[in-house]
């Protein structure tokens, strides 16, 4: 076994293996996997928004529905904030729509108060709305699971198109199928969201690059 003498180890650590990690991560980057589109052309949140302050379109949305009791929602909001919000409050067009029953006004302020606490709210959007309204939003995501008194314990992640994203070959589903993550599964904002949110982002910056580059292309070609 004179062929790997401690030179060569040594000259494999630092050559070599760098240079086999940066061909898979290369070959990664050109090949990765897009988070799937689960349903195409939701409503924007401007059509049940009486305000017509906060919209979907151009942004990248978490979005959750708080429901007739405040309180239920409360532990759900706090993760998404400590667990979600602050990873990605940095991040370009990234926001957290909340969409409550009208006349739940003083219970969402309190709420915002507890949350806002130690949190810059800048990109938190609490939007109120009638039964009726949030009701028909809700039917155009397409699931089998109603609101139960305006309420879901999951948090929605809509893109830049106004699509919902999600998984379809989640292993903890029957089915395969991931269309909205639990906000009171700490397990599963850390494993699950977190991990398709970058790489939501990822889809975004490779268009980016790709369209640039192309530009590039063209320009040197007199186009």
């Amino acid at each position: 076994m004179k062929f790997f003498t401690k030179k060569r180890v040594v000259l494999f650590l630092l050559f070599i293996f760098p240079l086999i990690c940066f061909l898979l991560l290369s070959l990664g980057e050109n090949n990765f996997t897009k988070l799937p589109v689960v349903k195409e052309n939701l409503i924007d949140v401007s059509e049940i928004d009486a305000t017509k302050t906060v919209q979907l379109k151009e942004n990248v949305t978490i979005l959750c529905f708080l429901g007739n009791d405040i309180n239920k929602t409360k532990t759900g909001l706090l993760n998404l904030n400590e667990k979600i919000y602050k990873k990605f409050i940095d991040y370009k067009k990234f926001q957290i729509v909340a969409i409550y029953p009208e006349g739940k006004e003083e219970e969402v302020k309190n709420l915002k108060e507890e949350i806002g606490a130690f949190t810059d709210m800048q990109k938190w959007n609490f939007i109120a709305s009638s039964k009726d309204k949030i009701e028909g939003f809700y039917i155009t995501f397409g699931l089998n699971e109603p609101l139960v008194n305006l309420y879901s314990s999951k948090a929605f992640l809509i893109d830049k198109d106004v699509n919902l994203r999600g998984r379809l070959t989640d292993k903890d589903t029957k089915d395969g199928k991931l269309y909205g993550y639990n906000m009171n599964s700490v397990a599963v904002l850390n494993g699950k969201l977190i991990d398709d949110v970058k790489v939501l982002y990822y889809e975004y910056y490779a268009a980016f690059k790709e369209k640039n580059n192309n530009k590039a292309d063209r320009k040197e070609v007199g186009l």
